[in-house]
């Protein structure tokens, strides 16, 4: 129960009218060291109530301040607008009985009215590190009095290359008490520098083994013979599929803008997100999918981190993503929250090997499947026999007794032989060939 946890009893009232009731794992195991004030490096699964985990502790930590509001108090970082925006909601809805008020600076909105927003000093500052850092050069932004910092999928702003801005966002927070980072991977050696530069003495909160991840999900690999045969299969799975709703991944704008454009001409109800998209569409295109109006969305990673859509069943990998880390937070827009999900990856020749990697850091291996409906040709590369030798290669002869047959050694056709040497009548010394006389003219 969250009543077990020392909140506020204005939170705990926000949190008893919004239906919660057990807090998940990993709300039990950070919240309250969180709320003891440790700096925290939390690894979770996607859609494990990661959010709440941080945003309970910060609010706690506002909720009874008594100075004026004059200066922002807490900031959050996190890689995409999408996922600020949802956090911005996820901080309305539980300071709801609160006077705890939140701002959100990201990009693709204006500036003029982010710095305005900016001088009525919000209690907590949501936001993008570029926008963040933008608005701080312009002068509008200061954070000398931030108590809390919290850094959301941070191995995913270090993917994008916000490494140096998010550690210069933290310098510019001199006075701060605590620092918590969140992430769904364990990522690599920048983030462990991260860590090692911005948290003091941190408690490592492991809640899940990569391999753990996504336990609720099936996870399937179609083999496809090039890009037009799996956009063949792609409109067989959304025509003949039960799903609720579905996101598409690609790795480029150019092949989400194709397959959204044949798939509306094939009238399917689907729209398209990636970094291309001004910030009405992309906003436009998540409202319509979570609330029924489009069915498919076709995205680039713009989406695999922090989409929360209830019901969204179906994730199809148009193209493997680069990374095990990506892969986790693309097929994590599914089967969250105990629910069962469906990932489908298509393959051809060229993303095999990718795949086979991303099995192995998974320590997973993916169901195969075929639909004979659209079925190509390619079926991943060729067999080798189990003596361990590929197929086609001839064995060499070998005699009745099973020694190895060598073959004599064939002399070169047409190659004059070399004349023995003359020697003197005793053998000894070698004689001196005389030139033939010249030919007379």
């Amino acid at each position: 129960m969250f009543s077990q946890f020392a909140l506020h009893e204005r939170l705990l009232k926000a949190v008893a009218e919004l239906n919660f009731v057990e807090p998940t794992p990993v709300q039990a195991a950070a919240i309250p060291l969180a709320l003891q004030g440790r700096d925290l490096r939390v690894t979770a699964q996607t859609g494990s109530g990661k959010t709440a985990a941080f945003v309970l502790p910060v609010l706690n930590r506002l909720v009874d301040l008594k100075q004026k509001r004059v200066e922002i108090r807490a900031l959050i970082l996190l890689p995409t607008r999408e996922l600020a925006q949802q956090t911005l909601k996820e901080i309305e809805r539980f300071a709801q009985f609160t006077f705890i008020k939140a701002g959100m600076i990201t990009g693709g909105e204006d500036f003029k009215e982010q710095a305005a927003m900016l001088r009525k000093v919000p209690d907590i500052l949501v936001g993008t590190p570029g926008r963040m850092l933008e608005q701080l050069n312009a002068g509008n932004l200061k954070l000398e009095h931030v108590q809390v910092v919290v850094l959301d999928e941070a191995d995913r702003m270090l993917d994008m290359g916000f490494s140096d801005d998010v550690e210069r966002l933290c310098n510019e927070c001199p006075n701060r008490e605590q620092t918590l980072l969140f992430s769904a991977t364990t990522g690599g050696a920048g983030l462990r520098e991260m860590i090692g530069k911005v948290l003091k003495t941190p408690e490592h909160l492991m809640l899940n083994n990569v391999s753990q991840l996504s336990e609720g999900t099936r996870q399937q690999i179609i083999t496809a013979d090039h890009n037009q045969h799996k956009e063949e299969i792609v409109q067989w799975l959304l025509a003949n599929e039960t799903y609720q709703k579905a996101i598409i991944f690609t790795n480029t704008r150019v092949m989400a803008d194709r397959i959204y454009g044949h798939l509306v001409a094939k009238d399917f109800k689907a729209f398209v997100l990636h970094g291309d998209k001004d910030q009405k569409d992309r906003k436009l295109a998540i409202e319509r999918l979570k609330q029924g109006g489009a069915k498919v969305l076709v995205a680039t990673d713009v989406a695999a981190r922090g989409l929360d859509v209830d019901g969204l069943d179906l994730v199809i990998n148009f193209d493997m993503p680069r990374s095990g880390d990506e892969y986790v937070h693309r097929i994590g827009r599914t089967g969250r929250a105990g629910n069962e999900g469906l990932a489908i990856s298509l393959i051809c020749h060229g993303d095999w090997n990718l795949m086979s990697s991303i099995e192995r850091y998974l320590k997973q291996s993916f169901e195969r499947r075929v639909i004979k409906e659209v079925k190509g040709t390619y079926s991943g590369p060729k067999k080798v026999k189990a003596s361990g030798k590929a197929v086609g290669v001839k064995k060499k002869k070998t005699d009745k007794k099973g020694d190895k047959k060598v073959a004599a050694k064939k002399k070169p056709a047409n190659r004059p032989k070399a004349s023995a040497p003359l020697v003197s009548q005793d053998g000894l010394a070698p004689l001196k060939r005389r030139k033939p006389a010249p030919a007379a003219e």
